[in-house]
């Protein structure tokens, strides 16, 4: 249903990017599967282009792969990211993107990486800078990031992160495909 695909774990850099000396940092490149789409994240913690000092920007880079050749391009899949509530109350902040496929960002990698594309306001710094702010603890903060090949519900994405990232993937799976269900009989029981 899913694929997950890294939990980014990030120690803050903050003086790094504040003074401009680090701007962005990138994930260790991961993969769809054993022979999908390579692919990393790229994080801009002091924000980029109109998002700088306001918002922590995060982007989603491809990059060329062994297995590009038999793979589908445009890349065209839906990319989802999280940062963990750290704190147990579930308020992750999770937003998506679709691709467009007219960019190059999208296509085939002909270089290392593709530039890099994805949600330029995607955490207020605000919240970032609150002190006990529930997203970052012992200079740490989780980043999940999700490519669904099967068009999760928006509805369904909170259950999704919130499920354990130790589970291997086809538990998660199949606990995604008993939630939809669960919930396809819900609605239809109080539609009757």
């Amino acid at each position: 249903m899913i694929s997950l695909k890294i939990l980014f774990v990030c120690l803050l850099f903050i003086g790094d990017a504040q003074s401009e000396r680090q701007t962005s940092i990138y994930s260790p490149p991961f993969y769809s599967s054993p022979t999908g789409y390579k692919m990393r994240a790229r994080l801009y913690l002091q924000g980029d282009g109109n998002a700088r000092q306001s918002h922590m920007s995060l982007f989603f880079v491809l990059m060329r792969g062994p297995h590009d050749a038999i793979l589908k391009f445009p890349f065209n899949y839906k990319v989802t990211f999280c940062i963990y509530d750290q704190a147990g109350g579930g308020r992750h902040i999770i937003d998506s993107f679709r691709p467009d496929t007219r960019s190059n960002s999208f296509q085939r990698p002909r270089s290392d990486m593709n530039i890099a594309s994805g949600i330029p306001k995607f955490f207020p710094l605000s919240l970032l800078e609150q002190e006990n702010n529930s997203y970052v603890r012992d200079d740490t903060m989780f980043i999940k990031i999700l490519v669904d090949f099967n068009d999760t519900p928006k509805t369904l994405l909170p259950f999704v992160m919130s499920l354990n990232p130790a589970f291997p993937i086809t538990i998660q799976n199949e606990l995604i495909k008993q939630e939809s269900e669960r919930r396809a009989q819900q609605e239809r029981t109080s539609v009757t």
